[in-house]
């Protein structure tokens, strides 16, 4: 019996954080299939089951019970830095549209009362800038990470 995707990672990018990195349950999306050599040597390989852009995600309305929206965080990278090729980057310019329709995206596909996990990391944009992009008012919040700068908020789809 095959299941159906319950879950979409919306930017898995190499899949980092979950425990299960080929979780049948999960739809991996991301705008990028590549591998690089790291620092360390290891090999960082970002492969989605579907290419797509968060801000214009191939399914339908309301197909998932929770969305996990971990975008690009940086503005600054170079081209050829490890730092984006981990964690891709976002346009100088449009990044505030492009998140705004992110959210938008991720609350589309999203079921009624399903849940949104949303990750950010504020060392070149702060959270502050970033909430306003959405309309849904948050449920939980978490600071982790070095100088607690890594946020993970969790969002309700109203019904």
């Amino acid at each position: 019996m095959t299941m159906e995707p319950q879950i979409l990672d919306m930017c898995c990018g190499s899949r980092m954080f979950w425990l299960d990195k080929d979780d049948p349950r999960v739809m991996f999306c991301d705008v990028r299939a590549e591998t690089h050599e790291m620092p360390d040597r290891k090999p960082l390989t970002v492969s989605p089951d579907v290419i797509a852009d968060f801000r214009n995600l191939p399914f339908p309305d309301e197909s998932f019970w929770q969305v996990v929206f971990d975008p690009p965080h940086l503005l600054r990278a170079g081209i050829n830095g490890w730092m984006r090729k981990k964690y891709g980057k976002l346009d100088k310019v449009t990044w505030p549209e492009d998140l705004r329709q992110g959210f938008k995206e991720a609350f589309r596909v999203l079921k009624p009362n399903g849940t949104l996990v949303f990750k950010w990391n504020e060392t070149q944009i702060r959270i502050s800038q970033i909430l306003p992009l959405t309309e849904y008012k948050p449920t939980v919040w978490q600071r982790t990470g070095k100088g607690d700068k890594t946020h993970w908020i969790l969002f309700i789809k109203p019904e």
